[in-house]
């Protein structure tokens, strides 16, 4: 086994455990404090009948409210967590959106659209509160950019550096946050500019909820004819 999987596999073991009872109230628990996830699916924008992948699925949330604020759309969605899988494929069968969303178990640095679900790229790809969750989250970040079409985009909302609230507040929340192996990254808004920059790519933030959470926006070029 490489390296690379038998991390990913750990990845995958840390999240099962903590997330075998946790699935089962995540979304009643996690909508007081998960701020702007509807703000960023509604935000996408994606073309008639495009792709649409989420990285970090988890329940499924996101992918059930996308699916059906874009209607014309195929969703595709993966996490490392087999448990939550099995919550996300409930979800979705729930409300009758098997035939438009898809999801498959894969940790998003070695992601492989096509040998998971048959198609090269996305044009719209988001991860909501699950970059702070993973460990080698530039990798993650480079390849969802090269799972992007041409003229797509990475769509990212997380927690941002809390700078507009109490130094107590701060503090409380980042070692609460850590209880659930989450680690906001407090430069992001620099790296993805950084990141951005290098791969030519537009990049649009905006921090809300006085730096609470923020919203991000990656936009690949069109191909050139």
């Amino acid at each position: 086994m490489t390296e690379a999987f038998a991390e990913r596999d750990d990845a995958a073991r840390l999240m099962d455990r903590m997330y075998r009872h946790q699935r089962h109230f995540y979304d009643a628990t996690r909508k007081f404090y998960l701020l702007g996830r509807d703000q960023l699916i509604a935000d996408l924008h994606p073309p008639t009948g495009g792709r649409v992948l989420e990285i970090g699925c988890g329940t499924g949330r996101n992918l059930v409210r996308a699916a059906r604020a874009w209607p014309s759309i195929q969703a595709y969605g993966i996490d490392v967590s087999a448990e939550m899988l099995a919550t996300a494929r409930r979800s979705v069968a729930a409300a009758h959106l098997d035939g438009r969303i898809a999801t498959a178990q894969a940790d998003a640095t070695l992601l492989d659209p096509q040998a998971l679900f048959g198609v090269a790229t996305f044009d719209r790809i988001f991860i909501s509160y699950a970059l702070s969750m993973i460990p080698a989250w530039k990798e993650a970040l480079a390849r969802a950019c090269d799972c992007l079409a041409p003229g797509g985009s990475l769509h990212i909302v997380d927690f941002g550096d809390q700078a507009g609230l109490p130094a107590p507040f701060r503090s409380a929340l980042a070692r609460w946050l850590a209880l659930f192996s989450v680690h906001p990254c407090l430069t992001l808004e620099a790296e993805l500019s950084q990141f951005a920059a290098a791969r030519n790519m537009r990049c649009r933030f905006s921090a809300r909820f006085r730096r609470y959470a923020f919203l991000a926006t990656l936009e690949a070029g069109a191909r050139a004819s």
